[in-house]
């Protein structure tokens, strides 16, 4: 099956969209963009086109500028209005504005420097603004404001509302501004208006989504918390799954696997969701990413030349952390009557080591993995002494598809290559609907791919 699969994306020219991406062609049809992503992480010595110019100059060029600043917040060199140092680091964003950089600042907080606090706001309801502020003080308080145009609507809500707030701290001063706030933008106009010297604006592309964005200076913040070396490995490991996309072949290449594992369940098994369930609280907010990550783009009802399609364009992701959600709602998974795919992602080796926690943490991800494959038959829970009458009820069938990703740690480059496979496979939502899809039909009598 796993061959039918391959020839799957095969006959739908996958390599030539792969290398089409990679040459910086405008393979984005519905706003004539090319699609990027890839040359944020690539090394300086690579050239990455669109129309014609390296684009990677400009990503060094601003990876570079982060880096400064990141360095001058870090070491207390840059001071506010006061002359205070800043102690808190307050993001403004929303969609991929926020929902990266909070992603990567809790997957990776074990590496921030404990001296700074990180808070990150996005909802345009006031109470998220007002938690996030009420205990700091605005003379030690730097806000990143995140807006492309300067023109959203929640975003500039709350930047606002941060200005007020950091003005009644420093008496109405309206140069203060210019020291505690900055600009990830392209709207430099807009970001002078508001008050901050265009000098702390930093640039990102259109031919990068938002949802693909959290590895541009849309990860400033991200940068402040765990420094430029742990960005850089980060970036590394992105790079390092980029290259491993572009040249294994398909049957050997983890993001196109997952794509076609995605593919199969989603369009041949009728499967509505699937789910991430990582093993590690640090990733806490992983399955919050991916919702927009594959779920922006995907809901579509058509193919790209705008046909209505007859099958299933994209799941729903949905995941909490283990073993919290075996508690919550694994018995659905097992025992339901609703087929839902799983990840399961795992460290081997623990952060914080105590006890036997962690331990126990991988034993029961292993547990699970296998229970999802094998299942326990009447007679193995019969063999459990369980009373005839109740053997029914715990008898769960097994053979519910799931992948079992283990890490040796979470490092930042282990968090690049993670984030950077479902970035990946969230592009191969492959375009069927024509002579390819015959070909892979499912055998008959078949199940799930083995």
């Amino acid at each position: 099956m796993m061959n039918l699969l391959v020839q799957l994306a095969e006959e739908s020219y996958l390599r030539a969209r792969i290398d089409a991406m990679f040459r910086g062609e405008r393979i984005n049809i519905t706003e004539n963009r090319a699609v990027l992503h890839v040359a944020l992480r690539a090394p300086k010595c690579a050239n990455i086109q669109v129309d014609g110019e390296n684009m990677v100059p400009q990503v060094h060029a601003v990876l570079d500028k982060m880096i400064d600043f990141a360095n001058r917040v870090r070491s207390g060199v840059w001071k506010g209005h006061t002359g205070k140092r800043m102690r808190n680091v307050v993001n403004i964003g929303i969609g991929g504005s926020d929902l990266g950089p909070v992603m990567a600042y809790e997957a990776l907080r074990f590496y921030s420097e404990p001296s700074l606090t990180f808070r990150f706001v996005s909802n345009v309801d006031g109470n998220d603004f007002t938690e996030s502020v009420r205990d700091l003080d605005p003379s030690e308080t730097l806000f990143i404001v995140s807006s492309k145009t300067f023109t959203t609507l929640e975003t500039m809500t709350n930047a606002h509302t941060a200005r007020d707030w950091s003005l009644k701290g420093m008496r109405g001063d309206e140069k203060s501004v210019a020291k505690h706030f900055l600009a990830v933008s392209t709207n430099a106009k807009e970001v002078a208006k508001f008050g901050i010297d265009t000098a702390n604006m930093f640039e990102f592309w259109d031919w990068v989504g938002g949802r693909y964005s959290m590895d541009s200076a849309i990860g400033l913040s991200t940068m402040v918390a765990i420094g430029p070396d742990n960005f850089r490995a980060m970036l590394s490991g992105f790079h390092q799954m980029d290259e491993h996309f572009r040249s294994a072949p398909f049957d050997k290449n983890l993001p196109v696997l997952m794509g076609l594992h995605a593919v199969w369940y989603t369009d041949f098994f009728g499967a509505q969701t699937i789910a991430v369930f990582p093993y590690e609280n640090y990733m806490k907010r992983f399955p919050a990413y991916l919702q927009q990550l594959t779920m922006e783009s995907n809901g579509k009802h058509v193919t790209l030349d705008g046909t209505p399609v007859d099958y299933q364009t994209g799941p729903i992701y949905w995941g909490e952390p283990g073993t919290n959600g075996q508690h919550s709602f694994y018995q659905l998974i097992h025992q339901g009557t609703r087929l839902v795919p799983c990840d399961l992602i795992a460290f081997a080796k623990a952060l914080n080591p105590l006890g036997r926690h962690h331990d126990m943490l991988l034993a029961n991800v292993l547990a699970q993995s296998e229970a999802l494959a094998f299942g326990k038959s009447p007679e193995q829970v019969k063999a459990e002494g369980t009373p005839d009458w109740l053997v029914p009820h715990r008898v769960f069938e097994g053979n519910r598809p799931s992948n079992t990703i283990l890490v040796d740690r979470l490092t930042p480059e282990a968090l690049g290559k993670l984030v950077a496979l479902y970035v990946i496979h969230r592009l191969l939502r492959l375009d069927y609907s024509s002579n390819c899809r015959a070909p892979v039909a499912a055998p008959p009598g078949s199940r799930f791919l083995e």
